[in-house]
């Protein structure tokens, strides 16, 4: 059965973050993600979830400084002691969410990046994600990477499947999943589904957006109903992230999921 979850950091902007879990509720969704809940005190948070009947599956870890241009501190040479603060961070959130799982953000690479340097971050990456799978270990969560495609996030270290997947091997925990976004895919690799059932062992998440322009689902080169059918054969029972910006107002987009069980309320 396909889930649908809502991504507050991009559906709903009509409103502020915290009115749009009731705007998420009301839409049909009964999941919900976002990229970050830091500014926002976890019992607040909790407050909403509980509220409109919602549940959190899915918030990143802190990025650095997103302001100023930072993407995530895993694969970052010399930040490893912040990377390890922001493990207990998230994981503290995610407790008191019962958040089943964290994305940690691999970083962007300097533009001048030679191979010295990528063995560097790689070396990083693999560290950071081991020590972070298994403090997610002990409190019974998940870790999750994410390939990012370059034209959205010019110099990200993840953007390639084939680079996550040898990754995962490399750490080798059970709790260090993929996250899979059918969006980013498509843009650097294409072939959605035979990567999908390659990887499928490794998915612990899934999120979806229109191609190009990261639209609603049902606009743009990528057939998400054939999509989620292979999903459901595959046996897949997680959820999958509404990460999209609404081409105009959030819930006047949302037909496409009623099909797949989104039941607007009033």
């Amino acid at each position: 059965m396909i889930r649908l979850a809502a991504n507050l950091s991009m559906l709903f902007n009509e409103h502020d973050f915290l009115d749009r879990f009731a705007a998420a509720a009301q839409a049909g969704f009964r999941g919900v993600e976002y990229l970050f809940p830091y500014e926002h005190a976890a019992d607040t948070l909790r407050a909403q979830l509980d509220q409109y009947g919602l549940e959190q599956v899915l918030f990143n870890l802190p990025p650095g400084d997103w302001a100023a241009g930072e993407r995530g501190l895993a694969s970052l040479p010399g930040r490893e002691a912040e990377f390890r603060d922001s493990v207990a961070e998230a994981l503290r959130y995610a407790e008191a969410l019962n958040c089943p799982r964290v994305h940690a953000m691999a970083g962007l690479l300097p533009t001048d990046a030679d191979e010295a340097t990528r063995a560097a971050h790689h070396a990083t990456y693999i560290d950071n994600l081991r020590f972070a799978a298994r403090e997610a270990a002990r409190v019974g969560r998940e870790v999750l990477i994410e390939p990012i495609n370059t034209r959205d996030m010019p110099g990200f270290f993840l953007s390639r499947q084939a680079q996550a997947m040898a990754v995962l091997d490399e750490v080798g925990e059970p709790n260090l999943r993929l996250q899979f976004d059918l969006y980013h895919c498509q843009i650097m690799d294409g072939d959605l589904t035979r990567h999908l059932e390659r990887q499928f062992p490794a998915v612990g998440h899934v999120q979806i957006a229109g191609v190009p322009e990261r639209h609603e689902p049902d606009v743009g080169e990528v057939y998400y109903p054939a999509l989620f059918a292979r999903l459901e054969a595959l046996g897949y029972a997680g959820w999958i992230g509404c990460e999209y910006r609404p081409a105009g107002d959030t819930r006047r987009g949302l037909g496409w999921g009623q099909e797949y069980g989104l039941q607007p309320q009033g």
